[in-house]
């Protein structure tokens, strides 16, 4: 499988300079849309969300990019899906930290031709049980659009996540684009915009037991047969 990162510039600006850039996946940073307001984008004065639906559609592909969206007033940190010509859906990030954008409600894996895709969006990266719930879930795969700048700690934490979890995590912030796989190695790190790698999904099941304390089974009194009259 091949993923693009776009980590600069606008995701118009991309789809008419970038066209040679071939891949599976485009995954842009929130830097790519910026804020969406949904008022405007249903009365038809901005064209964001049809951008990111017209570039998968000239590719033939899965693109995701993160962005801010915007209902009435209600701003919460999102990433917007399309594949093929359609907006798939938006997904908003579970967690704000410290009175950041407000978050939403709910996960989402999406069924792509790429494969199932978990969606997490910036600051949900440092929360595991988000990770966790998408990759009990099914997902082959997830990707986590990342605003701002990264540091050490962002590149540790998906590291860990894609191997406790078992399943690649692809990164794309401001200026850097990582893809961690199951092993919990970097499998590909790059600060170029846009560049391209390709990842493969690891299916492997391994059977993990533990012992506990306790946790009695239930004894459930037998049912009477019926005597046959």
């Amino acid at each position: 499988m091949r993923v693009c990162f776009v980590s600069r510039g606008k995701l118009q600006t991309f789809r008419q300079q970038d066209g040679e850039q071939r891949a599976d996946i485009y995954l842009f940073g929130f830097q790519g849309i910026g804020e969406v307001s949904y008022e405007k984008e249903l009365k038809g004065e901005t064209d964001f969300f049809s951008s990111a639906a017209l570039l998968s559609k000239t590719y033939k592909s899965v693109v995701v990019c993160g962005c801010v969206t915007n209902t009435c007033g209600h701003k919460r940190k999102s990433a917007v899906v399309a594949e093929n010509g359609k907006i798939c859906g938006v997904s908003d990030a579970l967690h704000s930290v410290d009175g950041g954008c407000g978050c939403g409600a709910a996960l989402r894996v999406y069924e792509t031709k790429a494969g199932k895709m978990g969606v997490i969006v910036d600051e949900d990266l440092y929360f595991p049980d988000v990770i966790k719930a998408l990759a009990m879930c099914g997902s082959d795969f997830i990707v986590c659009p990342f605003d701002g700048a990264t540091d050490g700690l962002q590149s540790v934490l998906l590291r860990a996540s894609a191997y406790y979890y078992g399943v690649p995590l692809l990164f794309c912030a401001d200026g850097y684009g990582m893809i961690a796989d199951s092993t919990g190695e970097a499998l590909f790190a790059s600060p170029q915009s846009p560049v391209s790698a390709e990842f493969g999904n690891r299916k492997e099941y391994h059977l993990v037991e533990t012992r506990r304390r306790g946790f009695y089974p239930v004894k459930r009194p037998k049912k009477q047969e019926k005597t046959p009259r």
